[in-house]
């Protein structure tokens, strides 16, 4: 429990079936929510007008539009669509990354009822991947297309199913598109009031595409009530987003539910500002970041891990840095894979030195489908992967197996109807009391205290057996191999379906393997160096003395020396691995793995 009035504290009703099922719940009501995305732009516009809620980098400074004008400038864009024809049957999808005139594009759309379809802006500047592009087209059926820049997108909207569209673009405009700057003038044969007004919390807001790790991507059917729902139930735990306006200096991409509707609408829910981060945590952007952060404080800090650790490096010698970053922090809130401890401790060091307090350092679950946050640890703890107790309106069916690992599923009003013109794959996601099927696993923290939360257990579809009939728990596996692997696993893949052992097919990080020093021969889709070759086995073998039972023991592994393909499916939007896809495309090299005469495989019984 915590007495700390910037965070509510946990607080869980259990129902135990007899059939073995657990029902959890939050012990608070949900507060209302409000009706229409549209209904905080007019708040705010009226509260506080001159706030900025959205700005992004023009040269030396930055792109700022405050709440009155984003509501003036989404009223006219919103006419000018419904003067040119479009509705709720008209999607728009948008090809390019986050920016200001996406921003206005999404709330103007989500104001007059037309759905926007956010896609990973990869799809279109990569060739190789334009296919996935071409399904989301086909999948969706946009009226119109939006790119911010036509140069830079020019290859994609050439294509022939991307010219057949209204072509909107910011920038650069040629022949037969059409200027974003032409929707600002509006439409003043519109009655944009009585527009909005038939705008309801079972409009449609987004449809929103999910990975596609295990089969194509599906379209999510996102409302305006279940983003309007999951804000509320967010203010419900973390009372401090309704104290003072919250502040983010983010990346993460709108084309994914978690910076498009999470963090997006967060700041816009609670009369917040937006500052578009244009870096990543990458190598070649790293830096953009980190210029950004000393320019800008939030008051909440969203990454993943790897863009947290950037960052921290970067911090250690960079005083000036820390302090802009942690100044006015409240929260510290990771995505995705567990934050390392060291990251998390050298985080909580370093907002000592610069406040004298820490923030709350968190992080929640929930999928494309919850619209996301369905757990949340909104309690401080002292560790990483805790993803907390339900949400005020939730209820949790939790499915334990003989460990109380437990199937996980869900129902409130932050989850779908559906996704979008697929009939049977709806029916398939619910089970016969409504509750949706997510296919993740969770475990306690403690089984004697429910109030502690629960841990994400990986997806139980990535779970196999070995030919002894022993189960393996891939995706935990797969976070000790990564750990394992540090310097010289980019990504992994956990092999041994149907046979005796457990392996690993390893994306190498070769950026890391360079500066070690190590060679990286290539042979036929392999590295091969025997410098290589002896730290993996040294690794492995390690481990093994540490661990006992073939369900957890690593024997195995070969290092691919192609990278994964997002073309060819392997890689997601997210930038996470399909596996399916990666061990179907490279069966050959699976059955490598498993030769034990194979030069470049590494075995265990070679030490």
């Amino acid at each position: 429990m915590t007495s700390d009035s910037r965070y509510r504290a946990h607080d869980v009703a259990r129902e135990d079936r007899d059939d073995g099922t657990i029902l959890l719940r939050s012990g608070y009501e949900m507060s209302p929510a409000a009706r229409v995305t549209g209904d905080w732009l007019h708040r705010w516009a009226e509260e506080a007008p001159d706030r900025v809620f959205i700005a992004e980098r023009s040269g030396a400074g930055w792109r700022e539009l405050a709440y009155a004008e984003v509501l003036q400038q989404v009223r006219a864009i919103g006419a000018a669509l419904i003067g040119r024809g479009m509705g709720p049957d008209t999607p728009i999808l948008v090809m390019s990354g986050n920016g200001v005139d996406h921003g206005l594009l999404a709330l103007a759309a989500q104001y007059v009822g037309i759905p926007l379809v956010p896609v990973a802006e990869q799809y279109a500047l990569i060739h190789g991947a334009h296919g996935r592009l071409k399904h989301a087209v086909e999948l969706v059926k946009p009226r119109m297309i939006y790119a911010d820049d036509a140069n830079r997108f020019a290859e994609a909207l050439a294509l022939p199913e991307i010219a057949a569209l209204d072509r909107l673009v910011s920038a650069h405009a040629g022949p037969g598109m059409l200027p974003f700057e032409d929707l600002l003038k509006g439409d003043a044969g519109v009655e944009i009031d009585t527009v909005h007004a038939e705008v309801g919390p079972d409009s449609v807001a987004k449809y929103l595409l999910t990975s596609g790790s295990t089969s194509n991507p599906k379209a999510v059917i996102t409302t305006h009530g279940m983003m309007c729902a999951n804000q509320a139930q967010l203010l419900d735990a973390l009372p401090f987003l309704g104290t003072k306006p919250p502040r983010i200096v983010d990346w993460l991409p709108w084309n994914h539910v978690f910076g498009g509707s999470h963090n997006f609408n967060m700041m816009l829910a609670n009369g917040g500002s937006i500052y578009i981060d244009d870096g990543k945590p990458t190598p070649a952007l790293i830096d953009r970041t980190l210029e950004n952060l000393s320019m800008k404080a939030g008051t909440i800090w969203f990454n993943v891990p790897v863009g947290f650790g950037m960052v921290v490096d970067a911090m250690k010698s960079d005083e000036a840095l820390r302090r802009s970053v942690f100044s006015e922090l409240d929260m510290i809130f990771y995505a995705g894979a567990s934050l390392p401890q060291d990251i998390w401790s050298a985080m909580e060091e370093m907002a000592m030195e610069v406040r004298g307090s820490l923030p709350l350092m968190t992080s929640s679950w929930g999928l494309t489908e919850t619209a996301p946050a369905t757990l949340l640890q909104h309690e401080p703890t002292d560790r990483s992967g805790i993803v907390g107790v339900p949400l005020t309106g939730v209820t949790a069916k939790l499915i334990p197996d003989a460990d109380m690992r437990c199937e996980v599923r869900v129902k409130g009003p932050n989850i779908m109807p559906g996704y979008f013109e697929d009939a049977e794959k709806t029916k398939e996601a619910f089970d016969d009391e409504g509750f949706f099927i997510t296919g993740d696993a969770m475990v306690f923290v403690d089984p004697d205290d429910i109030s502690k939360g629960m841990k994400f257990d990986g997806r139980i579809s990535e779970d196999f057996k070995l030919q002894t009939g022993t189960w393996v728990r891939a995706a935990g596996l797969r976070m000790e191999a990564l750990k394992l692997m540090d310097g010289i696993a980019g990504d992994l893949v956990i092999t041994g379906a149907d046979r005796k052992e457990i392996g690993l097919l390893i994306f190498p990080n070769t950026t890391a393997l360079k500066k070690a020093g190590y060679e990286t021969e290539d042979d036929n889709g392999a590295l091969v160096g025997d410098h290589l070759k002896r730290e993996i086995r040294h690794r492995l073998a390690e481990r093994a003395g540490q661990t006992s039972g073939s369900a957890s023991r690593i024997t195995r592994a070969l290092v691919l020396a192609e990278p994964p393909s997002m073309g060819d499916g392997e890689m997601t939007a997210k930038g996470n691995l399909n596996f399916r896809k990666v061990l179907t495309r490279r069966a050959g090299l699976l059955e490598r793995l498993y030769d034990d005469a194979d030069p470049a495989v590494i075995t265990l019984k070679d030490s």
